[in-house]
């Protein structure tokens, strides 16, 4: 009998572990009667595929304790867990952070014994937590209405990290638009992988600028397309794969195939707490082996210099040419 359908259930063993269950019929999502042992049994679900992508990363817990109609907040502090569950003390401004760092299915199970309904993970590990081994872009759209937008921007995306020797892997949000992440091998500092995303994302505005920017205040977006490269700093967070969204309908972040964003009618919305499970079954993990592809950046920090630099030449030849100067 699964945790979500017997009510009675207080202890439910995952792996080694035991995970305590409370409230299994709580609702948290009440347009759609999900429940507390719904999401559980999710997470259980999807656990195996979805460790990969999270394990040794701090999270940070985004906990709806009475569901969507009631308080949201963000817990990075990992308060009254488990013995067995592995944390790690991280240092922020002006002090340090014990995090809960994902390593079995049982912590996902925790999570959501939690009412953590949204897990965000770091995009370094715990272990180097200056030196990320993930660099993200978040295409984020002014609405729901620009969805084409967010498919066409991500496919610019793609072919320049092509240029760039850089491998791409995608996935929905879960709320608007997608994620674009790339696979690094560890080394350089936070600060650098954020600088060549911020230029990354500066090349990739400067070829489409009517329809995307960089600015991050709303209001002189005018608009456009957000793209977000912020979430390379140190410790931000982005949605962690297979993880469901604090929204309606019980959206899941899911990494899809690039072949899949060329269906016109793909939507965020499209995958959610109740078919990805079946999703996984039918087509597997688009990310599986993500890891594999991992990149230096000596190389494309390069090409990406040397597009600058010839951008910056052809900008002085047209000056030179408008004034009529040889």
């Amino acid at each position: 009998m699964s945790p979500a359908s017997d009510a009675r259930r207080r202890e439910v063993r995952v792996g080694r572990r035991t995970v305590a269950l409370s409230s299994p019929d709580k609702v948290l999502f009440p347009d759609d009667g999900i429940t507390k042992g719904e999401l559980f049994e999710y997470y259980l679900q999807v656990g195996s595929t979805m460790l990969p992508h999270v394990r040794g990363r701090p999270v940070t817990m985004e906990r709806f304790p009475d569901g969507l109609g009631g308080e949201r907040f963000y817990q990075k502090e990992a308060r009254f867990q488990p013995p067995w569950l592995d944390t790690a003390v991280l240092p922020k401004e002006k002090g340090s952070v014990r995090h809960v760092v994902v390593n079995e299915v049982a912590a996902l199970a925790y999570l959501a014994q939690q009412n953590s309904i949204t897990a965000h993970v770091w995009l370094s590990r715990a272990d180097r937590p200056v030196h990320p081994d993930r660099m993200a872009f978040d295409l984020d759209p002014p609405d729901d209405e620009h969805f084409a937008v967010v498919r066409r921007t991500a496919f610019a995306l793609r072919d320049l990290l092509d240029e760039l020797g850089l491998p791409s892997f995608l996935k929905t949000s879960g709320a608007k638009g997608l994620h674009v992440l790339v696979p690094l091998v560890r080394g350089p500092a936070t600060d650098e992988v954020h600088g060549l995303a911020d230029r990354i994302g500066s090349e990739l505005v400067r070829r489409d600028p009517k329809r995307l920017t960089m600015e991050g205040r709303i209001a002189k977006r005018e608009g456009r397309l957000f793209v977000d490269t912020w979430r390379n700093g140190y410790a931000q967070m982005v949605v962690a794969p297979y993880a469901v969204r604090g929204r309606p309908g019980a959206t899941v972040s899911t990494p899809i195939a690039w072949e899949e964003a060329e269906d016109s009618r793909l939507r965020p919305a499209r995958f959610h707490l109740r078919n990805v499970p079946e999703r996984l079954a039918s087509v597997g993990d688009p990310w599986r082996g993500m890891g594999r592809n991992a990149r230096a950046l000596t190389e494309p920090a390069a090409r990406l210099a040397g597009m600058e630099a010839a951008r910056d030449e052809g900008a002085s030849t047209d000056a030179t040419d408008r004034w009529g100067h040889r």
